[in-house]
């Protein structure tokens, strides 16, 4: 950063000698990113602003402040002058999956602070967390509120789709990387950026030589979780049809993964009259995402904020500006920047527009081998958000405000049974519509290799008693090490089922399992069944058993009631205090997690109404307990229907 010459005090000038003798390295704009596999490789790189022949020192285990601590250190790899500022790319593999890294940055000057950042997952059943978005242009006090919330949800990564400054110019790029610490935790972790090219970048060289992408066209493809989430970074600066459109066929035909996900720039059908169609798009890439079953698609640009209905490309009756609502094979377009972009008009909804708005966001992404859940956050409120837990990323934090328009908070992506997939069933759910989409070629790629030995299945069964859980209980012999998955579903009639847990098997020759079903919720006098799945030698395997089960055996059937608002999930808890005192009020599932805790240090004597949201959280019954002085005053049984 320059510095312009003007009058210091002598505070000051003692204030600036002490910091040039502390022994901080002049490195800044620190970074991460993947070239290539996203477990076992990262990119780390900043701008040295003075001092030389920097070194990497790094390591699983956190040496703190000391680099003999370190027992791996590495030279830049790459070193660019750009943009005013020398980018010095240090690209590390051999790595651990899933591994949290520490590292410092040491120079003829001194040293950085220590710093981190982590591998993705190489399993497909370990679940991500994604957050994407763009447009992070003009507004620098809108664009580091959404920055803070990337280092307060600790997701696995960021998926950015361009447009990050407003005229490509040295200022401000300095501004933006200067930005973008603003997602780096007050412990220094660091989340990888996938970057894309938008039309404010003004050359491809811009996203290769500030971001170390793998391609000098900045397209490209990353597989995340193993077998379980392919992201396809599309450039939509440059032709969508030739070499770009036969490297996307190629990669999606031999793409092994269970979801897949695209991200680029323009918006093929843009949500606001002040942008473009983009017809080529539509037809290079829109007939590649419906023919090869892509899932779901984060555009930019348009600054406006949008989800879709499944849609597919479609001149036929009942087609909106080129494309028609299709549930069972289509994909979800969500978008369209608003990270700090000047904001548009939602003038330009289609018919399969599922809900659009104009205020600023991302969307925060979770994947597992289930489905795909897809939310929008809202970011202006950032300071006011709690941070998640490390030990728990996919819960949101307090006060985090999540966008919930008519057609839900939350929407939901799962695979449809088709010859070559599993079915899995919609959750019905007034506040959170799904969908359902096939997933053609997926369970052929992620199929147990052949030869293995039969796995035998004893025990199934479903375990009751009065005012308990149901528990849903087998043995397994024969199990290989490989990514074995039991499906445990649940059914009403017998017809229509529904995943309501994924097990990955234990391996070594067999198991015990013993699964609750924490979101029963059946009617009165109604009978459950239950079926259990997986796919073994390329067949699927499934047993069932039918469990006849009464509401009125539930485990808090004699405590008061409490219902929530069905509209909007609000409940609200009233509560009267004689005299002040600590108030604790918790909220626990039918498998006795505690899901939601409120504490209020010291409330004077007096009454109160809170209010809990109970739409981020699965239909079903809880415990509500609340508490003063440690002491339980009240509980309640609340049913979320």
């Amino acid at each position: 950063m320059g510095w312009e010459k003007r009058y210091c005090s002598p505070f000051l000038i003692l204030t600036f000698t002490l910091l040039a003798f502390s022994g901080g390295a002049k490195t800044d704009h620190y970074r991460c990113m993947w070239r290539t596999d996203p477990a076992t490789t990262m990119v780390v790189a900043w701008s040295q602003i003075s001092g030389q022949n920097p070194v990497l020192y790094y390591d699983a285990f956190d040496g703190g402040n000391d680099p003999q601590l370190y027992s791996q250190q590495q030279e830049p790899d790459r070193v660019v002058h750009f943009k005013g500022l020398r980018h010095h790319f240090v690209r590390l593999s051999g790595l651990q999956a899933n591994t949290i890294y520490y590292f410092l940055i040491v120079d003829s000057e001194g040293q950085s602070r220590r710093l981190s950042f982590r591998t993705a997952p190489d399993d497909p059943h370990e679940r991500l967390s994604i957050i994407a978005g763009g447009d992070s242009r003009n507004y620098r006090d809108a664009r580091r509120r959404a920055n803070l919330l990337v280092a307060k949800l600790h997701p696995h990564c960021v998926l950015f789709g361009g447009d990050m400054t407003g005229g490509d110019t040295d200022r401000e790029w300095r501004e933006w990387l200067d930005d973008w610490q603003h997602t780096i935790s007050p412990e220094g972790h660091l989340t990888p950026i996938v970057a894309t090219r938008g039309n404010h970048e003004y050359s491809n060289r811009t996203i290769v030589e500030i971001f170390d992408v793998p391609h000098p066209q900045v397209y490209y493809s990353l597989s995340l979780g193993g077998k379980l989430l392919q992201v396809f970074t599309l450039n939509s600066l440059i032709a969508a049809g030739g070499s770009q459109k036969e490297w996307l066929a190629r990669e999606l035909s031999t793409s092994p993964q269970r979801w897949k996900m695209a991200q680029y720039h323009y918006g093929m059908r843009p949500h606001t009259h002040r942008k473009s169609e983009r017809n080529t798009q539509l037809v290079h890439w829109g007939s590649l995402f419906y023919e090869h079953q892509v899932n779901l698609v984060v555009e930019s640009d348009a600054h406006v904020v949008k989800t879709t209905w499944p849609i597919r490309p479609s001149r036929e009756s009942g087609s909106d500006e080129g494309f028609i609502r299709d549930d069972e094979r289509g994909t979800v377009y969500v978008g369209e920047g608003c990270w700090g972009a000047p904001l548009r008009r939602n003038n330009d909804d289609k018919q399969w527009t599922r809900n659009s708005g104009s205020f600023n966001q991302f969307k925060w992404i979770f994947v597992d081998w289930d489905k795909i859940e897809v939310r929008t956050v809202k970011t202006d409120n950032a300071e006011e958000v709690a941070e998640v837990s490390p030990y728990d990323i996919f819960s949101p934090p307090a006060r985090l405000d999540l966008w919930k328009p008519s057609h839900g908070a939350v929407l939901y992506l799962y695979p449809r049974a088709t010859e070559a997939a599993l079915a899995l069933a919609a959750p019905t759910s007034r506040d959170a519509e799904p969908w359902t989409a096939s997933q053609n070629a997926v369970l052929s790629a992620t199929a147990e290799p052949p030869r293995t030995p039969p796995i035998e299945i004893s025990g199934f069964a479903v375990k009751t008693a009065a005012r308990q859980t149901p528990t849903i209980e087998w043995h397994s012999k024969g199990e290989h090490n490989g990514p074995l998955v039991y499906e445990v579903q649940r059914s009403a009639d017998g017809k229509n089922f529904r995943t309501i847990a994924a097990v990955k098997a234990q391996g070594g020759g067999g198991g015990q399992y013993r699964i609750p079903d924490a979101q029963w919720l059946p009617d009165r006098g109604q009978s459950l069944h239950y079926r259990l799945r997986f796919r073994h030698r390329g067949q699927w395997q499934e047993y069932r058993v039918r469990s006849d089960w009464a509401v009125d055996d539930h485990p808090w059937r004699d405590l008061p009631e409490l219902l929530p608002n069905l509209r909007t999930g609000q409940l609200q808890v009233k509560y009267r205090l004689a005299q002040s005192g600590p108030v604790n009020i918790r909220l626990v599932n039918l498998a006795e997690k505690v899901v939601s805790v409120s504490d209020y240090p010291q409330q004077p004597a007096g009454n109160y109404l809170k209010t809990i949201d109970l739409a981020i959280f699965p239909r079903g019954l809880y415990l509500l307990i609340i508490k003063v002085n440690e002491e339980q005053v009240e509980r309640y049984q609340v049913l979320w229907k």
